[in-house]
């Protein structure tokens, strides 16, 4: 889950929400919040304002 958000993240080219990519990828929006909390954790994503996240 976290490849194919880091992913979806990289193809949108700017920051996103939690909601726009569970939406891309047809998946639950809870389970995109998981994963983008892993990625935070291992440096991979930041939040470059309020519930906007981007890959490093």
């Amino acid at each position: 889950m976290q490849n194919k958000v880091l992913e979806a993240m990289k193809e949108a080219g700017k920051p996103v929400r939690p909601g726009d990519i569970a939406k891309a990828l047809g998946v639950e929006s809870k389970d995109v919040s998981k994963a983008i909390k892993a990625l935070r954790e291992d440096g991979k994503v930041h939040s470059p304002k309020r519930c906007y996240y981007e890959p490093l």
